[in-house]
């Protein structure tokens, strides 16, 4: 029994002095993970202070030397430089055409004709009118000349009569016949310029039903066929549309509103049409339009340029999109248009909340405070500053600026050089 008894409290002992042995090692091992959790820490605040030291970092751009072109982006529509419609004053049926689309056509030809037979009818009817007109002048002369005589032979006896005879009644009559006869002759002559100019009428109606071209050009649009019936009564109804030129031939564009004031008349411009699009060819302007158009809500102006088309590769309504030249500046000092934007921001990574390790682990507001407005103006010919950054500090230099393209724009100033590196905005990394 006391052997027993002895041996459990050995078997006893011996667990008692495991259990603490692993106890010591557990513990060991919670203190190296600790150190190490502790130093990854430190090394961790060690570099977010040296960031801070060191400063924030920028985004740089250059001022370069070079030129600027600027230019203005407008679409429209080609059309010849004189588009006529040709018609009919008088009306009827067409009897015959003679030209079709395309064909070339001189001053004079004859486009088609109208059934003339009417027309004929009335120059006939106009004649006989003028012929009838002038018999009754014959007419009118021949009792002219016999009233003339009857009043002359009483006038003579009375006179012999010592004015017994005639009565004076029979000789106011045989006078006032003498002048209703100079008046028929008067009113028989009107007649006959009447007759003639009805008749001038009818020669000239009898003329127009020859469609003739009234200039040398190219037939667009052929809009009748041979027995279609033309009527003339209110308005002349379109038979033809001729192009005067096309080897010369106008570009109408429109402007928007907001480049109106950079677009003058000969500024110089290329143009594209989707036929030939890799092809540029070039126009200059000739009018911008001081009459506004609004179309969904936008508003624009007709621009004139105009164009040469010797070979005839251009045809009207083509869509064109015009890049007008505005502005050229040679041999210019230009930077980012970023760099006009930046301003640096309130409060510094310096003045920011520090803490060590658990002051960094604090949240802080983005950005570091809201942006200045750099400058004292954003347009053509303000004065305004770009940031350089030397020697660890924002350095600003006032310019003042020109024209921009969009992505350049010219400067001018005492204390900036070609090659200076500008700021255009802040940056995680080094600049």
């Amino acid at each position: 029994m006391s052997t027993t008894n002895a041996s459990h409290d050995e078997d006893l002992a011996a667990l008692v002095a495991e259990g603490a042995d692993g106890g010591r090692r557990k513990r060991v091992r919670l203190l190296v993970a600790g150190g190490l959790v502790l130093a990854v820490l430190a090394a961790w605040g060690a570099t977010r202070s040296a960031g801070r030291d060191a400063g924030p970092t920028y985004v740089t751009g250059k001022v370069t030397r070079g030129d600027l072109t600027v230019r203005v982006s407008a679409t429209g529509t080609l059309q010849p430089t004189n588009e006529v419609d040709v018609g009919s004053e008088v009306s009827g049926l067409v009897e015959t055409v003679l030209v079709d689309d395309n064909d070339r056509v001189k001053t004079g030809q004859v486009l088609a004709r109208l059934d003339v037979s009417k027309l004929n009818d009335a120059v006939v009817n106009a004649k006989a009118a003028l012929a009838s007109a002038e018999a009754r002048v014959l007419q009118a002369v021949a009792t002219v000349k016999e009233s003339a005589a009857n009043l002359s032979r009483l006038r003579q006896v009375a006179e012999l009569s010592g004015g017994k005879v005639p009565s004076k009644t029979e000789l106011e009559t045989a006078e006032a016949a003498a002048a209703r006869a100079l008046a028929d002759e008067a009113s028989a002559k009107a007649a006959v310029d009447q007759a003639r100019a009805a008749l001038s009428s009818a020669e000239t109606n009898l003329s127009k039903a020859s469609i003739r071209s009234p200039i040398d050009g190219v037939v667009l649009s052929r809009q009748v066929e041979p027995g279609q019936t033309v009527a003339a009564s209110f308005t002349a109804p379109v038979l033809f549309t001729l192009a005067e030129d096309l080897a010369e031939m106008e570009l109408q564009v429109d402007v928007d509103e907001a480049d109106v004031g950079q677009v003058k008349a000969r500024q110089a411009a290329t143009f594209t049409v989707d036929a030939y699009s890799s092809r540029k060819y070039p126009a200059r302007i000739t009018r911008v339009g001081y009459g506004s158009q609004t179309k969904d809500g936008v508003v624009s102006y007709k621009t004139i340029l105009t164009v040469d088309n010797d070979d005839l590769s251009l045809r009207p309504g083509m869509t064109a999109t015009a890049e007008i030249t505005t502005v050229e500046r040679k041999d210019v000092l230009l930077v980012p248009n970023a760099a006009l934007r930046f301003s640096p921001a309130d409060a510094s990574d310096a003045k920011r909340p520090s803490g060590g390790i658990v002051g960094s682990l604090i949240p802080r507001p983005p950005g570091g405070g809201a942006k200045k407005p750099n400058g004292n103006g954003n347009g053509k010919g303000s004065a305004q500053k770009v940031w350089v950054f030397e020697d660890g500090k924002l350095l600003d230099v006032p310019v003042t600026v020109g024209a921009s393209d969009g992505s350049l724009t010219e400067v001018t100033g005492s204390a900036l050089r070609e090659g200076m590196a500008v700021v255009t905005e802040s940056g995680e990394g080094p600049s």
